[in-house]
């Protein structure tokens, strides 16, 4: 689906901007400095300590859709370690009115799907591009709906940041995979250095224009925002932060793709999400859920996660 527009959105919110449309930095990072960054990341990570306010009250969940947790598993686990989470998700209670998707490392995906409930769909990493072939150590769409993966999480910051996969690249792979029948959890967010600098909203809806312009449509798309300074380091964004950015995502889809798609399509929140801070972050209008990371590898507080929902509810 092609964006209305080729400028970027540019509406003002507190906190974040410095000026109207900045020029767009890029970021690449080579492996060998991998590294350096996530040590700057964890030890360098300055957050503002001037007070947010909420951008409208919270009502209901801003999305049509259900609130949705998906858990990423990331490089880790063993047949061991996973059997156990597997145990403890499937004899979990998890409130009825949530999506539900976790994704293991590729090699685990048969044992999980083959073990564990089906309230809980399974989810892939990363895939190829296009069809199957001559890629070495690649996965295709196909693939992976044949081994009975339903989603997808494609532009998560450490394929961009650590494999150098840009926006472009990303986008060309959201299409594939949607045409393959596989929902795409398709990430945003920003470095420590481009929120530092205002450049918050620029990126991100740099990130999507590229969505935007490859998706033949968005039904099958989930948002996420993870601001990358977050992701791992135990630093998460408040409430308001989060909520901010959530609306401003909205707010782009809105003006640049349809007032339609900008209301149905649901936006989650990601970065060292846990169980502490999910009822918080829930109660906020335009976090329609989340994407957990290594509380996701822990049954019973990922299970806290996905229940936060009743927090959205308690909102409305």
């Amino acid at each position: 689906m092609a964006v209305a527009s080729t400028s970027l959105a540019c509406p003002q919110y507190s906190g974040l901007r410095r000026s109207c449309c900045p020029k767009l930095d890029t970021c690449s990072l080579s492996i060998s400095t991998t590294q350096s960054f996530f040590q700057n990341v964890h030890s360098h990570l300055r957050l503002s300590s001037s007070p947010h306010k909420a951008c409208r009250a919270v009502v209901t969940m801003a999305g049509s859709g259900k609130f949705f947790v998906g858990g990423n598993w990331k490089c880790s686990g063993t047949k061991e370690s996973i059997s156990k989470l597997v145990t403890d998700l499937n004899s979990a209670k998890l409130e009825s009115d949530v999506d539900v998707v976790v994704a293991p490392p590729f090699i685990y995906i048969d044992q999980v799907k083959n073990s564990l409930t089906d309230r809980i769909e399974i989810s892939a990493q990363n895939c190829w591009i296009g069809k199957g072939g001559a890629f070495t150590g690649e996965i295709s769409g196909e693939q992976l709906k044949d081994i009975g993966c339903k989603w997808v999480i494609l532009g998560h910051s450490e394929r961009r940041h650590i494999i150098g996969e840009d926006d472009e690249f990303i986008g060309k792979k959201a299409a594939y995979a949607l045409g393959q029948g596989l929902g795409v959890i398709a990430c945003i967010g920003e470095l420590l250095q481009e929120r530092e600098e205002g450049k918050t909203f620029d990126v991100c809806f740099k990130q999507l224009k590229a969505f935007a312009e490859s998706v033949p449509s968005w039904d099958n798309v989930v948002i996420a925002y993870e601001p990358v300074w977050a992701i791992g380091t135990g630093k998460v964004a408040t409430p308001q932060q989060a909520q901010e950015v959530h609306l401003a995502v909205r707010d782009w889809l809105s003006k640049n793709v349809s007032a339609e798609v900008a209301s149905k399509t649901r936006v989650i929140y990601g970065g060292s999400v846990n169980g502490s801070n999910c009822a918080d972050l829930a109660t906020q209008e335009d976090i329609d859920g989340f994407l957990v990371g290594g509380a996701s590898l822990k049954g019973p507080e990922f299970a806290t996660i996905v229940n936060s929902v009743t927090s959205k509810k308690v909102a409305a």
